[in-house]
């Protein structure tokens, strides 16, 4: 059995399994094995033979933008909207075929905006060029998810689990779980709050399953059986995400307000050029960039004339 048909085996276990205190351990050691399962099938093929074409781009300028989505969703056009590179678009899927990469100027910054192939349902096991995108995407400061707004939260949805089951988390804050594994002593469990979700049964077999039979385990919030994996594996990359809606000059009024008020969410239309200048407002805040403007020798800090920013 190859390591698909044991992730879709483990898959439909878990969601066969009713949820009780009685079942907690068992969906707990099958997470752990999901998890361990899927970083496996991340990994590179380990024959030099045939090493196959990535397309990761040297990270320039002060942040690096990973553009992802559907293909057909206007990915192509916003880059050459918000960009002076020309990427190519056109109405059929999978126009763009390797990675893009453009430089948006903003408040003295130069921010590096990767469009990426489009994604397909499946990316995660290696569908279409998923692997690939999903990897540069994780060295990206910022995720931009562009979505169609006339398929309403379906392609939302779906991205969200593709790279869910990668390891990236997206507006998720790191679990407060303090983890270090020892030479001997066997497993110090605490917490310093009330555990509703895990216990210290359930740690130390989430631990065996990955052979770890010493460490310091420390909770210092109610974490889930997950939060507690992603602490274990430690290869987890938490990002922030901005859901991008596009075409929104072809739904209603209504869906359009709906769209606009969900959390980490702007609406656009790359056709029309709506809404593009808030959305580069919401970008710079969620990179959390400051611009510090560095004084002149000689000129008082109450003159106008200042320098360039850096």
């Amino acid at each position: 059995m190859g390591i698909l048909e044991k992730i879709s085996e483990i898959e439909k276990e878990i969601s066969r399994t009713q949820k009780n205190k009685a079942t907690e351990y068992h969906l707990g050691l099958l997470k752990a094995k999901l998890a361990k399962y899927r970083a496996q099938l991340l990994e590179p093929p380990k024959s030099a033979g045939s090493k196959g074409e990535g397309f990761d781009v040297m990270k320039s300028g002060d942040a690096r933008v990973a553009l992802i989505g559907f293909p057909s969703v206007g990915k192509s056009t916003f880059l050459s909207l918000m960009t002076s590179t020309a990427s190519e678009a056109a109405s059929y899927e999978f126009t763009t075929l390797t990675c893009i990469p453009g430089v948006i100027e903003h408040k003295g910054a130069n921010i590096q905006l990767l469009d990426l192939p489009g994604i397909i349902e499946g990316a995660a096991q290696g569908k279409g060029r998923g692997r690939q995108v999903i990897a540069v995407a994780r060295t990206a400061d910022v995720v931009i998810m562009m979505l169609d707004a006339t398929k309403g939260d379906v392609q939302r949805n779906l991205l969200e689990k593709e790279l869910e089951s990668v390891g990236i988390r997206l507006n998720k804050p790191k679990p407060n779980i303090y983890f270090k594994p020892k030479k001997g002593g066997g497993i110090s469990f605490n917490s310093t709050v009330t555990l509703t979700q895990c216990s210290e049964k359930l740690v130390q077999l989430i631990l065996h399953e990955y052979k770890i039979f010493n460490a310091e385990v420390l909770f210092r919030e109610d974490a889930s059986p997950d939060q507690f994996i992603d602490v274990v594996v430690g290869n987890r990359v938490h990002m922030p995400c901005l859901y991008v809606y596009n075409k929104i000059d072809q739904i209603s009024l209504e869906e359009v307000d709906r769209l606009a008020r969900q959390l980490h969410s702007v609406v656009i239309s790359c056709e029309m050029k709506l809404n593009l200048d808030y959305l580069l407002d919401n970008l710079w805040d969620y990179l959390a960039l400051i611009c510090i403007y560095t004084k002149k020798r000689g000129v008082s800090s109450n003159s106008s004339h200042f320098g360039k920013p850096v």
